[in-house]
């Protein structure tokens, strides 16, 4: 009989990424998902979003692009984002077809604010935030969900960032509200942040991780609410019409509950069952994306061999009233990440750093986890990955 652990290890092995972090240029050099240009043979790069891929260009003679080594079609032809030559240093193309229409790529085109341009910290520090929203965005795109912009294609239902920086004594507070991301931009600066995260003697704080976090708020309120996921979520996570207000007071006057480590992902996810949601999300993306790294750099299916009892069936639905059937795919990566990350974190120690992980995952974490996963394939509008499961909503008795 093949055990857990093996299959585990072969479904992680065969598991392709969600998005190309690294590949080969057309000059066979690695490259890597931030590079517009080629650091072996200087040819020019680009991301392209629909179909998730790393891009070598070359020139068509007529200010537009084509991949490295093919016959130029319309098609296959792009145009670089017009934030290319800002601050941002976007990396995306625009498709010729639709460029006559959109300058900005997918990414950029939710921007509804920025910050002023003409203040040289705020060019830097915007460059910074563009980084990790460029990363959360490609995910999303990847994983099928709703991507448009509230200021250009969706302006009911849409998503859009407002990039703020702090111009009075009062803080900008990063948050998600009717669609409308806010992220405060000083927190681009490593000092404040690391300042922000001692106060609030948090394991954990990145612009990354912010973005993912109230994205997270986004696809709750687009895409659960009064969905046929409503009921199932609140008998996990627990009843949302909780006072918000008072259960953050709460939080930040006594904090955590009790036992939290036992049933939560964070400390913070058990302030309310939203912000469990929103964390939940986070470290999904926090696993996917980084597994899709790892495994792209030829490290990423031998993690789970280090893991004495690997998660199995029963940390899938571990709240009582749930049932629902094996997900092979999903506890290998869930395997692979809690193996991954126990060596990451010791890298990190070797380097006199903090761990790069600084969390470990409950069973009841883990059936939140495998909800999101289920919830995002449902609500895919392409098809599923490679490699990753898919189920119904849990039956609950």
């Amino acid at each position: 009989m093949v055990s857990a652990l093996a299959t585990a290890r072969t479904a992680v092995a065969r598991r392709q990424p969600l998005v190309q972090r690294i590949a080969p240029c057309h000059c066979g050099y690695p490259i890597y998902f931030r590079n517009h240009l080629c650091l072996h043979c200087g040819r020019a790069l680009g991301y392209e979003p629909e179909t998730a891929t790393l891009l070598s260009l070359d020139p068509a003679g007529d200010g537009t692009w084509h991949v490295a080594g093919t016959a130029t079609t319309q098609d296959r032809a792009f145009q670089r984002c017009a934030n290319f030559d800002s601050a941002s240093q976007c990396n995306w193309l625009v498709p010729v077809a639709d460029a006559q229409t959109q300058s900005l790529c997918r990414c950029c085109r939710l921007n509804r604010t920025i910050p002023d341009q003409s203040i040289a910290t705020n060019a830097v520090l915007w460059h910074k935030v563009e980084i990790a929203k460029r990363r959360l965005v490609s995910s999303l795109i990847a994983l099928g969900l709703p991507v448009a912009s509230r200021v250009s294609e969706d302006t009911q239902r849409g998503l859009a960032f407002d990039l703020l920086v702090a111009t009075g004594p009062a803080p900008i507070m990063t948050g998600h509200d009717n669609g409308i991301i806010t992220l405060n931009v000083d927190e681009a600066d490593d000092a404040q942040r690391e300042a922000i995260r001692t106060a609030l003697q948090e394991p954990y704080r990145t612009l990354l991780g912010h973005a993912r976090h109230e994205s997270g708020h986004y696809y709750w309120s687009r895409l659960l609410q009064d969905s046929s996921w409503h009921a199932p979520f609140r008998a996990l996570f627990g009843d949302e019409r909780e006072d918000y207000d008072q259960a953050l007071e709460k939080h930040y006057a006594n904090g955590p509950a009790p036992l939290w480590a036992n049933n939560y992902v964070s400390a913070y996810a058990s302030a309310h069952p939203w912000e469990d949601w929103a964390e939940t999300w986070a470290h999904y993306l926090h696993m996917v994306d980084t597994l899709d790294t790892a495994v792209a750099g030829g490290i990423g299916s031998n993690g789970s061999s280090r893991l004495k009892k690997p998660f199995d069936k029963e940390a899938l639905y571990a709240r009582k009233g749930e049932k629902g059937k094996a997900d092979p795919p999903f506890l290998a990566c869930v395997n692979a990440w809690a193996g991954l990350t126990t060596t990451l974190n010791e890298l990190s120690q070797s380097m006199g750093l903090p761990d790069y992980y600084p969390f470990a995952l409950s069973k009841l974490a883990v059936t939140k986890l495998h909800f999101v996963h289920r919830f995002i394939h449902e609500a895919q509008t392409r098809p599923p990955c490679v490699g990753c499961g898919t189920d119904t909503a849990p039956a609950i008795e």
